[in-house]
């Protein structure tokens, strides 16, 4: 059907072309959202008029590309695209047939005066038509029956949830442990051998009768199953740790108004109506609704992938799910929570897909190609050799004419072997052991305060060369208090409420009172009454420790400045570019007073009076500006943060909307105290000994960070401590030489630290680790190979751009994480070192038997009970172990340097040439040298073979515990994984051995053969030991930036 009331549209309506008509904006980008025809003249429908039915099939289409484009192809400029087209689309289904939503009878008993999906609608598509005709964000808030002063009440909470539902987001369900059993089954390799045994039970059922025919093929089976099961539970447990580690990212806590208390909350308590405090830096929880705030600028970029932020005010009321505040702060209302916000419903398509392989297993999954490709060879030279010699025999006995089953199986378990030897030495165990230390780091270093968002971070932290610290709550406790004030020109020690009382009588009321309403009308933080009636400051710690400060003085916050009566007309937020906060205010009388804080010296250059010793406004002139100045400079070498306060009351003319930039009258210098974290300093001589350059980066004033930079033992004899201006003005001739000595830069800005990053990255090679806890750090979070954010002092922004969290801000959980990162690599490098030496040698001995004897001593089972033992055993036993401080006394891993070093070589090859040597003795010699007659002779001696194979790999496994030192029994016994599988080893293979002959090939074997084959292994050790003593490569640790290596002098020319 066809309306003749509709416009003319053609018989095709490309979609593109419809959201320049309804939006009035154009794209370049047509060709990317592709291009999608409606045939109008096919509509046939009696239940819809045209325009419904044509905005219904345009929305679909648009939701179609919107979710294929993001699912598929994660293209920011594409999703935009496809925004744009979905809110044109709605505007056009608005325009032509708007929906009437009836709200619920239980929501008007709750006294709820609109519907869910009728507010979401309003606030995703931005309709502010709609939300004027309901008259306004005041109305809304009337609607969901909420305060905007009291917030919700806690009574409310579970009928707004019932009705308006709850902020969580619908996650993909978690893979079951037979999801994991299906994966490990898919193997090639092991879906071959399945096919194989099944074959050999068939073949071996018609020739030998039940059960004895079975033995060889149920035998393969059982150890298939057995590989299988033990991968499975071991990928499971590995996702069952990924889960807990994704809960904990996902824990977000924001500030909210409930039962006129401000109090902080879980992101997922957030309930529609709930009043938000939104600052720099944190996430918005949900959608809704500008109440209220002050230069309100939101990162929109993971929404529509626009780079440029939005401001947010009243004629631009809407605040959507998951986007960024990258300025300001403000008061939200909750409107719309979980999958109706525009990141829910996003959400719905996007489902995280895990984790991306690391660098390391990238590294090591080209490695174990090279290895399966070799392998492969190996096993194809095996099979084509038994096989031609098996035809050759045949021939030479006059038998090529005639076949027997005897001879289908002969050739069957020559392919198989064949097979098996495939997977041996395919290394399947190198990237599981990647993923498994990780795994075990992880949850390790989760218990040690440290939250690893990325793989990749565990072990790039282990080869960092410098850490870029930030000094306020990493080196110091960032608990801050007032300890000096300088008022007046006199400088009062303020140690509780004596000092407060000798404040008071040293200072006249008028001082006193400008000084209190400088402390509490411009501040951020805030004063609140907790369940128990007590009063709690909630706010950054330095405003925390100001507003404390005018609480001592002052009496009760709002009681005495009277803040209902002073009107705050605007504000400026701090940040670390302005280093400042200043407000502008109105007061009870009509006047108007600007109030300023921040960075001593900024704040000094902008006044131009000072209160002198008898409380009198006087001019500043520089001489009295330079006193100032030794003022503050005695505060910051006594390592105190110092603060200047300042107020300039503003005559009628002055254009009130803008907060002047001079012409301000200092009130005080205050200096707070923020105590050095216990454990710091020697957590810093640690990083030193361990080879890596502890560099701290603050805004601070340059006196402080020296202060404290000596306090913690990172400011050494040579070292630069540079201010951020003079260090944006180096050239890259001066930067060359200056950036290898710096140890302190202060008064810097997020670009300084950025700069310094980049630089220490590109020219000297250095790995850089870097601390950040605000928006603007994040930059540099990004540039570096490690970014660390801090849990409690960081923004959400921060947080989300790290690599690491360290959850309680502390230095020594660095030091920890470059710790276990350093474990992950060398557990890796243990665990190849080991795998490669069992490859080598099982490959070795098949192949050359099989070229001599005609047979393989190592049967298929046997094999992958090898296989078992190497891979998944060989990785939990050597890539779960724990750290030791050792590791913190050698250098850091240089960038690119080779994973597989001199020294592992030399243990690979040293312990495969005396395998090799004893195994080749046994295969060939072994029943004279052994005495060993009878009909199962041959039995007997290719079961030692395989029991001294077994315990070769079971001592070499702790031979790898150390790649370079002789002592490998350090820590072992501390390391109950380690013990576990190497008893759990032994204990299976006396049992394969003893009681399970018929399925594995072997027959039990006396005390003496036991005692040979333990010896055999156990000789391993000492070879290992006089191994480690043949030098392989110098060494480097002590190299310069320009790679020569300094000169010996003093003990280490001796």
């Amino acid at each position: 059907m066809k309306d003749s009331s509709l416009p003319d549209l053609g018989s095709s309506v490309d979609f593109v072309t419809l959201d320049i008509r309804v939006q009035g904006f154009s794209t370049s980008s047509t060709s990317d959202a592709g291009r999608m025809v409606l045939n109008v003249d096919e509509v046939e429908d009696p239940y819809l008029d045209g325009y419904c039915y044509l905005s219904l099939c345009i929305l679909s289409i648009c939701r179609f590309q919107f979710y294929y484009t993001t699912f598929g192809l994660f293209c920011q400029e594409k999703i935009r695209i496809a925004l744009y087209v979905q809110k044109a689309a709605l505007q056009f289904i608005d325009a032509g047939n708007r929906v009437e939503y009836k709200v619920s009878s239980e929501a008007r008993d709750a006294g709820f005066g609109i519907h869910p999906d009728e507010i979401a609608a309003i606030v995703r598509g931005h309709d502010n038509k709609t939300l004027d005709d309901f008259g306004g964000v005041e109305a809304i808030v009337r609607k969901l029956s909420v305060s905007v002063d009291g917030g919700v009440s806690e009574e409310s909470i579970n009928i707004r949830q019932q009705i308006y539902g709850f902020n969580r987001y619908t996650e993909k369900p978690s893979r079951s442990f037979l999801m994991f059993v299906w994966d490990a089954l898919q193997d090639l390799t092991l879906i071959i051998l399945m096919v194989c045994s099944v074959v050999s039970i068939g073949i071996g059922i018609a020739t030998e009768g039940w059960p004895k025919g079975t033995y060889d093929g149920v035998g393969i089976i059982l150890s298939v199953f057995l590989v299988v099961i033990v991968t499975a539970v071991s990928d499971y447990k590995q996702s069952l740790q990924f889960r807990d580690l994704d809960k904990e990212k996902k824990k977000i806590f924001v500030q909210v108004t409930r039962d006129g208390k401000r109090q902080k909350i879980s992101i997922y308590d957030i309930v529609v109506g709930d009043v938000v405090h939104l600052s720099t830096g944190d996430q918005v929880p949900a959608d809704g609704l500008f109440l209220s705030g002050y230069f309100l600028l939101i990162d929109e970029s993971s929404l529509s992938g626009e780079s440029e932020p939005v401001n947010v005010d009243e004629e631009k009321p809407f605040l959507l799910s998951g986007t960024k505040v990258q300025d300001g702060q403000g008061k939200m209302l909750v409107t719309t929570v979980g999958m109706r916000t525009e990141w829910g419903k996003l959400m719905e398509t996007l489902n995280e897909g895990g984790e991306d392989e690391t660098p390391l297993q990238v590294k090591l999954n080209g490695v174990a190609t090279i290895i399966g490709k070799i392998g492969l060879t190996f096993a194809i030279l095996t099979f084509v050799v038994l096989t031609i010699r098996f035809l050759v025999e045949k021939a030479l006995r006059g038998e090529f004419a005639s076949w027997s089953s005897d001879d289908a199986m002969k050739l069957l378990d020559f392919f198989a072997i064949a097979v098996t030897i495939i997977v041996v030495a395919v290394p399947e165990g190198l990237p599981l052991a990647v993923t498994l230390s990780l795994a075990f780091a992880m949850k390790k270093l989760m218990n040690d305060k440290a939250l690893v968002r990325h793989l990749s971070a565990c072990e790039t932290m282990g080869s960092a060369s410098c850490i870029c610290t930030d000094k306020t709550g990493t080196l110091t406790t960032n608990k801050m208090v007032v300890n000096k004030i300088w008022i007046c020109e006199n400088v009062i020690q303020i140690e509780g409420n004596e000092s407060a009382d000798k404040l008071k009588t040293c200072t006249s009321e008028g001082v006193l009172n400008i000084l209190l309403q400088a402390t509490f009308q411009n501040t951020s933080a805030e004063v609140v009454k907790g369940k128990d009636g007590k009063d709690t400051i909630l706010g950054t710690p330095t405003e925390s420790a100001l507003l404390e400060f005018g609480c001592l003085l002052g009496d009760d916050f709002d009681a005495y400045s009277k803040r209902r009566e002073y009107k705050i007309l605007k504000v400026e937020p701090f940040n670390s570019v302005r280093k400042k906060m200043s407000v502008l205010v109105g007061l009870p009388d009509g006047g108007i007073r600007a109030f300023c804080k921040g960075a001593s010296e900024i704040i000094l250059k902008m006044c131009d009076k000072i209160i002198d010793c008898n409380g009198e406004v006087v001019d500043l002139p520089q001489d009295r500006a330079n006193n100032v100045s030794d003022v503050i400079n005695g505060f910051a070498s006594e390592a105190l943060r110092t603060l200047c306060l300042a107020f300039r009351d503003i005559n009628e003319t002055h254009e009130e909307t803008n907060i002047p930039d001079g012409g301000y009258t200092l009130i005080a210098l205050v200096g707070i105290k923020d105590p050095v974290r216990p454990g710091v300093k020697e957590a810093v001589q640690t990083c030193i000994a361990a080879g890596i350059t502890v560099r701290m980066v603050t805004g601070d004033n340059i006196i402080t960070a020296r202060a404290i930079a000596k306090e913690c033992g990172l400011l050494t004899e040579g070292g630069v401590a540079i201010e951020g201006p003079d260090f944006r003005d180096l050239s890259p001739e001066q930067m060359n030489q200056v950036i290898p000595k710096i140890q302190v830069m202060a008064r810097s800005l997020p670009l300084d630290k950025h700069k310094l990053v980049t630089n220490l990255r590109n020219m000297f090679g250095e790995v850089v680790a870097v601390t950040g806890d605000g928006t603007n750090d994040a930059p540099a979070l990004c540039e570096a190979d490690i970014g660390l954010a801090m849990g409690i002092a960081g923004t959400e922004v921060a947080k989300e751009n790290a690599d690491v969290i360290i959850m309680d801000d502390n230095f020594t959980t660095i030091v920890n994480v470059v710790k276990w990162g350093r474990a992950v690599y060398i557990n890796i490098q243990k665990f190849v070192q080991f795998q490669l030496t069992v490859n080598v040698v099982a490959l070795v001995i098949n192949f050359v038997s099989a070229c001599i004897t005609g047979s393989a001593p190592l049967t298929a089972v046997q094999l992958l009970w090898v296989n078992l033992i190497m891979d998944t055993l060989g990785a939990l036993a050597l890539a779960t172990e724990p750290p030791n401080d050792g590791l913190l006394k050698r250098p850091p891993v240089a960038r690119g340097a080779n994973f597989i070093t001199k020294p592992m070589w030399r243990n690979i090859i040293g312990q495969s040439i005396y395998q090799l040597i004893i195994l080749a003795i046994l295969n060939f010699d072994g029943k004279r040298l052994l005495g060993i007659s009878g009909s199962d002779a041959t039995k007997v001696l290719n079961t030692l073979i395989f029991n001294s194979f077994v315990f070769c790999q079971v001592f070499n496994e702790i031979n790898s515990r150390d790649i370079e030192k002789i002592n490998i029994f350090r820590g072992m016994f501390d390391s109950w994984i380690f013990l576990l599988i190497i008893f759990a080893t032994l204990a299976f293979q006396v049992v394969i051995v003893e009681f399970l002959g018929t399925l594995a090939s072997t027959v039990p074997l006396n005390w003496q053969f036991w005692l040979l084959s333990l010896l055999i292994g156990a000789v391993s050790m000492p070879i290992a030991a006089i191994l480690k003593c043949i030098p392989v490569e110098r060494d480097t640790s002590k190299q310069h930036h320009d790679g020569y290596e300094a000169l010996p002098s003093g003990p280490e020319l001796a």
